[in-house]
């Protein structure tokens, strides 16, 4: 049926149009041998065209358009009769002869245009005439295409300042009257459609009428541009007219458009000035039009207007600063436009927001939510110091959405996140933000998922702008503020959680923790909650009422704990680094205010994060925590706090002992426990040896023979110090190891050459006691590590029928020439030669497993000490030895 009813359609315009066609052939003859009667009867019949009503307003469009292009050549033909001497007065009376009402009106405002533009006649008196005579046209389609031509042939001949038309019997006043005539008929014509036909049409007829709405909107953008019609024209006569009409047609559709039209087509002052008239209409409007849309759209185009406005009026302050030589102070700049605060802008939107969102109940909450963001946007951009009437606009929304609990509509909370978002954007900073006290609140109402999302955004903003919450009470309220990020929600527990997603949320988060930031190390940790009761002994004396230096990583702590396992692993180790940085700016400062008593000290920070790091026991995440307290030990060891470092070591050993049981796991710990301890020089004989022999211990008992060589070989390391490092203490640590070598290992060391003397004599012997004894467990550990690595080729030669790669070996060679180069008086010329030519035996045998890595390295090994020959000076000497034939 309905592409029936279009081939007819189609059929009927071609009709149409084939009609017009001939007739407007036979109207050129007749104007082409200057016959006017014939003229007017062909075109009169061509016009008979448009009495059609078997056309939609689409299809009608395209006849009308070939007809007026018709009337324009009529039009000039007019002009030239009027030249040649044919009076005007009679061809508008003759015009007016036409058989019917239709082409007789068109004829008439065709000729109407010239007289007019004759001056024979008042303008105001055939403009008056012409849109009487066109209420002859009811029909909705044709009346308003009749009198869309009236008002096209007629915008450019009309009275206004200026112009030709101009006089003292036409006037401004005259012009302005015509127009909204025109329009308030158009608007009648217009409306008159949604009325006619049966309701099973009614959806046709709104497209129809979606169609036409260009017609009736053309009337307004001809009055805009009358430059007669000022502000004081406007106010009284031009907007309370246009609002009178708009009200009183009670059409949902009409009004929505005509509102939106008013906006759009007339100034932005303008509508300042009479912001209260346009608003007081909008509660009169029918419920269902989308008044958000038009307040919105207001509001956008006055924020535009205010943002431009100021942007011109800086950059002319600037200039005239610029000339005269004065400053670009904050005081000098324009901030907002004198008038939006003389007409009261924000107080009136405010107030009509409120009533019309009072008076249309059935106003979805995305739609209130969307005025108010509107409103919002406004306010920063006309008014951007006064938070309060930020807060405001928030408070309001809270107000609105009370009792309606976390939002499910997802273009409710769209909306509330472009709310949000707004202050965020406009002052680049997280702080202002904070101050607004509904802010929080508006957030309560975002269900988990979108909260998460307005958290991501406020965590963006601070990484964009690199903003730094320097104070414990702006850390609180952030944290308050994505507490999706850092907890779950009693609802989403048991939810499934995409992976990625959650590693970026709280890669995000880490992040921020890095931020927090204050250059006073007070404020960082101010008003600790720390416990009554100390984790370690180490800690016993600390002072648990610290000052005002713990409340930025005691804030943060607090919140991150509530994260749960999953969290932890990625919150904890910013919250720990972030502290290290600051025991590291309160050791600098203890040193230049030595004497002075300092409110937080470096051990009270290391009591918290002791703590902290114990958290993730509960994960688990040994490993992890084994890397922290590491971290911790060195810190601690810098800041020469040997309980504290030893009591962080301990923890560790506790972790690797008793949670860490993956063998790669083990391994990696292993070598970080070694890696750590080789840097600490805080510690006295009796811990170092205890924390060493430990560490030498777990080396040993690892589960591969591999793993267990490297790592005893690596422990080498914990028993040399080389001549540079001096040992802290020296005189106390010497007297210590003086003792503790006579005393309990007195076999070991021969009594003659224990000299019981006082002064340097005692000082220096106790010294060379120490280097003999650490170049002895060195080579211990070597050997120890030689051992190892010959049994583990045993164990591949019975398990494989090959004695596996000799790698082991040469990697042990290596450490050997290490202490070899340092000064280790247990490693001889022999013994490295020895070891090659273990190496180079093996690399031959016939049992061993081929390795090119193994031979690139040991042949590399072998350039090296070749090099180290060649070289010179006191380390050619030590290598020059050394018998080294470099493989062919």
């Amino acid at each position: 049926m309905i592409s029936d009813g279009v081939e007819d359609e189609d059929k009927w315009l071609a009709s149409g149009i084939a009609g017009l066609q001939q007739n407007a052939f036979y109207m050129h003859r007749a104007l082409d041998s200057n016959n006017l009667r014939d003229a007017l009867k062909y075109s009169a019949q061509m016009l008979s065209e448009l009495r059609t009503s078997r056309l939609s307003p689409h299809k009608y469009y395209e006849l009308y358009m070939r007809a007026f292009d018709e009337l324009r050549k009529l039009e000039m033909f007019f002009k030239e009769e009027t030249r040649r001497g044919c009076s005007i007065i009679d061809l508008y009376e003759l015009v007016q002869h036409a058989g019917n009402i239709l082409p007789r009106l068109y004829l008439l405002c065709t000729v109407g245009s010239v007289y007019i533009k004759s001056k024979e006649a008042p303008a105001k008196d055939v403009l008056k005439d012409l849109v009487e005579m066109c209420r002859g046209i009811q029909h909705p389609i044709r009346g308003l295409f009749l009198r869309s031509y009236l008002s096209q042939v007629s915008r450019d001949k009309l009275p206004d300042i200026g112009s030709e038309y101009e006089g003292d019997a036409d006037t401004v006043m005259d012009a302005v009257e015509f127009v909204l005539q025109n329009f308030t008929e158009m608007n009648k014509l217009w409306v008159r459609m949604h009325h006619q036909g049966p309701a099973r049409e009614k959806e046709r007829r709104e497209k129809e009428r979606s169609e036409l709405r260009d017609l009736v909107g053309k009337n307004l953008h001809v009055l805009s541009q009358i430059e007669g019609v000022d502000l004081d024209m406007y106010r009284e006569t031009v907007l309370p007219r246009v609002l009178e009409q708009v009200v009183n047609c009670k059409d949902e559709l009409a009004q929505y458009y005509l509102m939106d039209c008013i906006i759009q087509v007339f100034p932005d002052e303008y509508h300042l000035q009479t912001l209260e008239i346009l608003l007081a209409a909008c509660p009169q409007l029918q419920p269902f039009v989308d008044i958000k849309t038009v307040l919105s759209r207001l509001m956008e185009r006055l924020s535009n207007y205010a943002a431009s406005s100021t942007e011109v009026s800086n950059g002319m302050l600037y200039s005239w600063l610029q000339s005269s030589n004065r400053g670009t102070d904050d005081d000098f700049m324009l901030q907002v436009l004198p008038e939006f605060l003389q007409v009261e802008a924000f107080a009136k939107l405010n107030n009509y927001i409120g009533k019309v969102i009072e008076a249309q109940v059935d106003m979805p909450i995305a739609g209130a939510v969307t005025l108010y963001s509107s409103l919002l946007t406004f306010t920063l951009n006309v008014h951007p110091d006064r938070l309060d009437y930020v807060d405001q606009i928030l408070g309001a929304c809270v107000k609105k959405l009370s009792g309606k609990g976390k939002l499910d509509d997802s273009r409710a909370t769209k909306q509330i996140v472009s709310l949000l978002s707004a202050p965020l954007e406009k002052y680049n900073d997280i702080e202002t933000a904070l101050k607004l006290s509904n802010y929080p609140r508006v957030m309560e109402h975002l269900d988990n998922g979108t909260n998460k999302v307005m958290a991501g955004v406020i965590i963006q903003s601070i990484m964009k702008n690199r903003t730094s919450i320097s104070t414990s009470d702006k850390v609180e309220a952030l944290f308050e503020l994505i507490t999706g990020l850092i907890k779950d929600s009693d609802e989403n527990l048991h939810d499934e959680i995409d992976e990625e997603d959650f590693h970026e949320e709280q890669n995000s988060v880490s992040r921020l923790i890095q931020m927090l930031y204050n250059d006073d190390p007070e404020e960082m940790l101010k008003n600790s909650d720390i416990a009554a009761e100390p984790f370690v002994s180490c800690f016993n004396d600390a002072d648990h009422t610290l000052s005002a230096a713990c409340q930025i990583i005691c804030t943060v702590r607090k919140h991150i704990l509530t994260g749960g396992p999953k969290r932890l692993p990625f919150t904890v180790p910013p919250l720990i680094f972030n502290a290290l940085k600051l025991v590291r700016r309160l050791q600098s400062q203890e040193e230049n205010t030595a004497g002075e008593e300092v409110a937080t000290t470096p051990k009270k920070i290391f009591q918290i994060l002791n703590q902290t790091i114990e958290a993730l026991s509960t994960v688990p995440a040994p490993e992890l925590a084994l890397r922290l307290y590491l971290e911790c030990a060195e810190a601690a060891n810098d800041c020469d706090l040997e309980p504290v470092a030893y009591e962080f070591f301990t923890q560790a050993y506790i972790l690797y002992e008793e949670e860490v049981s993956d063998s790669r796991a083990q391994v990696t710990a292993i070598h970080l426990i070694i890696g750590t301890l080789q840097r600490m020089h805080v510690f006295g004989v009796e811990n170092r040896d205890t924390l060493t022999h430990k560490a030498t211990g777990y080396s040993a008992k690892l589960l591969k023979k591999p793993d267990q060589c490297r790592a005893v070989y690596a422990c080498a390391h914990l028993f040399w110090v080389d001549d540079s490092d001096s040992i802290k203490d020296g005189e106390r640590d010497c007297y210590d190891l003086f003792v503790r070598f006579t005393v309990a290992r007195s076999s070991i060391v021969p009594s003659e050459k224990i000299r019981c003397l006082v002064g340097f004599s005692l000082i220096w012997d106790c010294y060379d006691l120490f280097v003999r004894f650490t170049v002895a467990r060195v080579l211990l550990c070597l050997k120890r590590a030689l051992r190892i690595a010959n049994a583990a080729q045993q164990m591949a030669n019975a398990t494989r029928g090959s004695s596996g790669s000799v790698s082991l070996f040469i990697e042990i060679l290596n450490k050997y020439l290490y202490f070899f180069e340092k000064g280790n008086s247990e490693i001889s010329v022999s013994t490295i030669e020895g070891l090659i030519e273990l190496i180079t035996t093996d690399l031959q045998s016939d049992n061993t497993t081929s390795d090119p890595a193994a031979d690139a390295f040991f042949a590399s090994t072998l350039r090296y000490i070749q090099f180290q020959k060649q070289k010179g000076g006191a380390m050619g000497e030590k290598y020059e030895p050394l018998k080294v034939r470099l493989a062919g």
